[in-house]
């Protein structure tokens, strides 16, 4: 069973997904997968989604697109999978409650 965090490692992941959401196009790549995740998170499912289904509207390349799937990952925003060459991208239902709780918007 996992230890609880104390107040001072929840300071700390909150900062690292600030950090992270900081950066514009990481925060547009995730409000696009919470913009195509939002029926099933509604439902209390979570919603994988093609990391190609939620690149409309930025123009970066490859490589930058992985470093900031890679930020958003480490700071707890997200979990990737492989399926065959794609990448899936799913919210991690707990990093985005932490948010709801501090910002009780309709996230």
């Amino acid at each position: 069973m996992p230890r609880p965090q104390s107040h001072h490692q929840q300071l700390r992941q909150l900062a690292n997904v600030f950090k992270a959401l900081a950066h514009p196009n990481r925060l547009q790549l995730f409000i696009n997968l919470l913009e195509e995740s939002r029926l099933d998170l509604a439902k209390g499912r979570l919603h994988d989604c093609f990391l190609s289904k939620i690149l409309h509207n930025l123009n970066i390349g490859a490589p930058t697109v992985s470093h900031h799937i890679r930020e958003l990952e480490n700071a707890g925003l997200i979990e990737t999978s492989r399926q065959g060459k794609q990448l899936i991208c799913t919210i991690v239902p707990e990093t985005l409650e932490q948010l709801r709780t501090l910002f009780p918007l309709s996230v």
